[in-house]
């Protein structure tokens, strides 16, 4: 579950001692908020605790958290100079710190649980970089795209670049998969989809090769299946506005799915969590590719009984 740490009072905890970037950007201390929900919960899988963001950072576009809430880049990529200083090519290597955090993750799953590694897709990447913020209803990426399409395409060939190498960095430390997280790619129209989002994470999977299976999250991006199955992902993750079981008939059976219990669930109560992912479970039944989890992130204000029931709930059915 992405983010299932924030609801944790060990998190929190931490929190209180360390900032966000301090968290990420530390070793040992990512190591720990990676494994503090697999110690509570003895989830199948383990995400590494980071942000997407690194990579801009990795770049020389550095972001930090405002005190009063919310993600602000240092400055906002604008114009044709600041594309041009961007520099992809050793964006990996100051990464180092997420593969040290890896090779302390992995042992201590022992075997018995996933790792999994991410990082942003190029267009989301973008609209943060471009509006210098975790801005709602993004437009300046759009703009660029529609306006300026040779220097977009410059911006998203970095992007690309350096998100393939740290990915690869990813894996070279022990990932059992990757997420690629396209949590904008809902603000394309269908037409703009493949040149704005789809043709880069393309590329990216391309270059991956099949060294692990990648996991694509394209939020909000309901209809485009052609297109993001084009991309070569072996997993499709759908937020919870969409019908799994109808969506998973309509894409081919080499394609699995993830997803997808509406992540506001959690704040509410045991009983109506543990329904709510029996039906999905159910709704699945017969259906095979299916890695039950959230439509999104988990919210801070989930429940940590919520949670639990519904694990319980999951491994019920099995």
């Amino acid at each position: 579950m992405r983010q299932a740490g924030r609801a944790l009072p060990e998190y929190r905890a931490l929190r209180e001692k360390h900032t966000f970037v301090d968290l990420v950007r530390t070793p040992e201390l990512a190591a720990e908020v990676t494994l503090q929900p697999i110690r509570r919960f003895d989830f199948d899988a383990a995400i590494l605790f980071s942000d997407i963001l690194v990579i801009p950072e990795a770049m020389g576009q550095p972001y930090h958290f405002r005190d009063s809430g919310g993600i602000e880049m240092e400055f906002a990529v604008t114009t044709a100079a600041d594309i041009g200083k961007l520099d992809p090519h050793r964006a990996a290597e100051k990464l180092h710190y997420v593969a040290d955090a890896l090779r302390l993750i992995k042992p201590a799953l022992e075997g018995h649980t996933a790792l999994l590694g991410f990082a942003g897709s190029p267009w989301t990447l973008a609209n943060y970089m471009i509006e210098g913020t975790g801005a709602h209803g993004f437009t300046r990426a759009k703009l660029l795209f529609y306006t300026e399409p040779l220097l977009f395409g410059q911006l998203m060939e970095k992007l690309t670049l350096a998100v393939t190498e740290y990915l690869k960095l990813q894996i070279a430390s022990g990932v059992d998969a990757v997420q690629i997280f396209d949590s904008s790619g809902g603000l394309l129209a269908d037409n703009a989809f493949d040149a704005a989002s789809g043709r880069w994470i393309r590329q990216i999977i391309t270059a991956l090769g099949s060294q692990v299976p990648v996991i694509l999250f394209s939020k909000g991006a309901h209809g485009k299946w052609a297109s993001l199955v084009a991309t070569g992902a072996n997993i499709l993750s759908l937020d919870w506005t969409q019908p799994l079981a109808e969506v998973r008939a309509l894409l081919p059976d080499h394609v699995g799915v993830q997803g997808n219990l509406d992540p506001a669930l959690l704040a509410t109560t045991p009983e109506i969590v543990a329904a709510e992912t029996t039906r999905i479970l159910k709704s699945m039944q017969g259906r095979p590719g299916h890695i039950f989890n959230l439509g999104h992130g988990v919210t801070p204000d989930a429940k940590l009984e919520c949670i639990q029931a519904l694990v319980t709930a999951v491994r019920h059915s099995l």
